[in-house]
């Protein structure tokens, strides 16, 4: 399950995994086995209605969060997982302006395009109303950081001046983001958005404590924090089932796409029950976010 032929009949060894999708291989027997049988059962029916795959599935996904993060939204892409976080974090807080990081991706839908700190994913038209971008926290690149910094067992080969127990680099960056809180927002914000390891952007790994300490700003003025685990989920970082875990937080809410069906446009949202009670504003619906088809392979794992 981990080859990929060309037109030509050429193998090759699969280590994209169709951008850092297909978390279990290309046609797992297993996989292919569970889908055969849900397709003879139930083929589609929206999220609207009952069924017993999608409803086990959200129950073991939640067992795999911590506490409070036990109300699961389904959908079929990381950029639709941002866009309802975004929503539910505006309506929750009755705030409008998120901060997001230099060198981040977040999809490339209307809202979350903007989120997005890299230029190749940046369109010629007005889509900024709200987001504010602060300094990218990369001690490998960045204005500060170095071979004692990252939040990682991997460390850079540039040195730094960092004691055991402190990162300079945390602290320049902090400082850069107490900036932004002072000169760009309100008093209150919406919201904090970053990935736990930055994907499209270059595998950036962040000093330590950098999100533990801008989750702490972010509440204090009434924010909350999304954790965008669209390509480190589901043990992607290797040491942990979701790569928030690695920095000690837990976030308000959780994105996650891509390995969570294995190449099935597949994703969900993870957040706590008040957040999740504001989508009962208005009407919320998704046409394809409870396909039994794709979640019944999932509940093998």
């Amino acid at each position: 399950m981990q080859y990929v032929w060309d037109n030509e009949n050429n193998r090759y060894l699969d280590m994209f995994g169709g951008i850092v999708t297909t978390g279990v291989g290309h046609c797992h027997p297993k996989l292919v086995d569970a889908a055969t049988k849900q397709l003879k059962k139930l083929w589609h029916t929206s999220s609207v209605y009952y069924n017993e795959e999608v409803h086990e599935y959200a129950s073991n996904l939640a067992n795999r969060l911590p506490e409070p993060l036990n109300n699961i939204f389904f959908c079929n892409s990381g950029s639709e997982a941002n866009d309802i976080a975004i929503l539910m974090a505006r309506l929750y807080t009755k705030s409008y302006d998120i901060i997001a990081l230099r060198n981040a991706y977040h999809g490339d839908s209307t809202s979350t395009q903007p989120l997005c700190g890299v230029q190749s994913w940046k369109f010629p038209i007005p889509s900024h109303f709200g987001v504010h971008h602060t300094t990218n926290p990369d001690p490998y690149s960045g204005r500060f950081g170095g071979n004692k910094c990252r939040d990682s067992v991997v460390q850079t080969t540039r040195d730094c001046d960092c004691g055991v127990d402190e990162c300079n680099a945390c602290d320049r960056y902090i400082e850069d983001l107490q900036q932004v809180f002072d000169s760009t927002l309100p008093k209150t914000v919406c919201a904090f958005i970053a990935e736990s390891i930055q994907g499209v952007g270059g595998v950036v790994q962040f000093p330590k404590q950098f999100l533990k300490r801008a989750f702490q700003m972010v509440r204090e003025r009434n924010g909350i924090c999304i954790m965008d685990e669209v390509q480190t989920g589901f043990g992607r970082t290797g040491t942990h089932f979701w790569g928030f875990e690695g920095h000690e937080v837990i976030p308000d809410i959780v994105t996650m796409a891509k390995s969570i069906g294995n190449g099935f446009p597949l994703a969900a949202v993870a957040t706590t029950a008040s957040i999740a009670n504001t989508l009962t504003s208005a009407s919320y619906f998704n046409t394809f976010g409870g396909n039994p088809v794709r979640i019944s392979e999932f509940l093998l794992l």
